[in-house]
Protein backbone atom coordinates (compact mmCIF):
# COMPACT_ATOMS: atom_id res chain seq x y z
CA UNK A 1 0.00 0.00 0.00
CA UNK A 2 3.02 2.70 0.46
CA UNK A 3 4.56 2.05 -2.76
CA UNK A 4 1.15 2.21 -4.33
CA UNK A 5 0.86 5.95 -2.72
CA UNK A 6 4.15 7.03 -3.26
CA UNK A 7 4.47 5.92 -6.93
CA UNK A 8 1.03 6.73 -8.29
CA UNK A 9 0.19 11.17 -8.41
CA UNK A 10 -2.72 11.71 -5.61
CA UNK A 11 -5.00 12.89 -8.40
CA UNK A 12 -4.46 9.74 -10.59
CA UNK A 13 -5.30 7.31 -7.54
CA UNK A 14 -8.08 9.27 -6.63
CA UNK A 15 -9.64 8.93 -10.34
CA UNK A 16 -9.18 5.49 -10.56
CA UNK A 17 -10.37 4.40 -6.88
CA UNK A 18 -12.70 6.86 -5.41
CA UNK A 19 -15.57 5.37 -7.73
CA UNK A 20 -14.90 1.38 -6.50
CA UNK A 21 -14.52 2.85 -3.10
CA UNK A 22 -17.53 5.30 -2.94
CA UNK A 23 -19.71 2.10 -4.10
CA UNK A 24 -17.76 -0.50 -1.82
CA UNK A 25 -18.66 2.02 1.11
CA UNK A 26 -22.15 1.92 0.52
CA UNK A 27 -22.66 -1.43 0.03
CA UNK A 28 -20.64 -2.51 3.51
CA UNK A 29 -23.05 0.29 5.35
CA UNK A 30 -26.01 -1.07 3.60
CA UNK A 31 -25.64 -4.67 3.46
CA UNK A 32 -22.88 -5.59 6.26
CA UNK A 33 -24.02 -6.91 9.44
CA UNK A 34 -21.84 -9.51 10.61
CA UNK A 35 -21.32 -7.83 14.12
CA UNK A 36 -17.79 -8.31 13.89
CA UNK A 37 -15.44 -5.71 12.37
CA UNK A 38 -13.17 -8.14 11.18
CA UNK A 39 -15.60 -10.01 9.01
CA UNK A 40 -17.07 -6.82 7.80
CA UNK A 41 -13.33 -5.30 6.61
CA UNK A 42 -12.85 -8.30 5.29
CA UNK A 43 -16.06 -8.06 3.44
CA UNK A 44 -15.55 -4.39 2.72
CA UNK A 45 -12.03 -5.26 1.00
CA UNK A 46 -13.35 -7.81 -1.25
CA UNK A 47 -16.22 -6.07 -2.28
CA UNK A 48 -13.41 -3.05 -3.10
CA UNK A 49 -11.52 -5.75 -4.94
CA UNK A 50 -14.13 -6.85 -6.62
CA UNK A 51 -15.77 -3.28 -7.87
CA UNK A 52 -12.62 -2.07 -8.97
CA UNK A 53 -11.77 -4.84 -11.27
CA UNK A 54 -14.29 -3.54 -14.04
CA UNK A 55 -12.42 0.19 -13.98
CA UNK A 56 -9.20 -2.13 -14.29
CA UNK A 57 -10.15 -3.35 -17.22
CA UNK A 58 -11.74 -0.14 -18.75
CA UNK A 59 -7.99 1.55 -18.23
CA UNK A 60 -5.85 -1.34 -19.91
CA UNK A 61 -8.18 -0.97 -22.79
CA UNK A 62 -7.83 2.80 -22.57
CA UNK A 63 -4.59 2.40 -22.88
CA UNK A 64 -4.12 -0.23 -25.69
CA UNK A 65 -3.76 -3.49 -23.34
CA UNK A 66 -1.10 -2.38 -20.97
CA UNK A 67 -1.90 -1.90 -17.54
CA UNK A 68 -0.59 0.10 -15.13
CA UNK A 69 -0.87 3.91 -14.08
CA UNK A 70 0.83 6.83 -16.13
CA UNK A 71 1.83 8.92 -14.43
CA UNK A 72 2.18 12.68 -14.46
CA UNK A 73 5.84 12.95 -15.97
CA UNK A 74 4.96 10.35 -18.85
CA UNK A 75 6.79 7.11 -17.67
CA UNK A 76 4.14 4.70 -16.88
CA UNK A 77 4.31 2.27 -13.24
CA UNK A 78 3.15 -1.59 -14.03
CA UNK A 79 1.22 -2.66 -11.28
CA UNK A 80 1.71 -6.50 -10.34
CA UNK A 81 -0.94 -8.63 -12.14
CA UNK A 82 -2.11 -6.35 -14.61
CA UNK A 83 -3.50 -7.28 -17.28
Amino acid sequence: MYTLFRTTPLRTLLALQAPALLISFVIAELVYKFHSFTLETLAFLATWSSDDYPGNLVEATQLGGRAGVIRTDGSQVRLLGGL
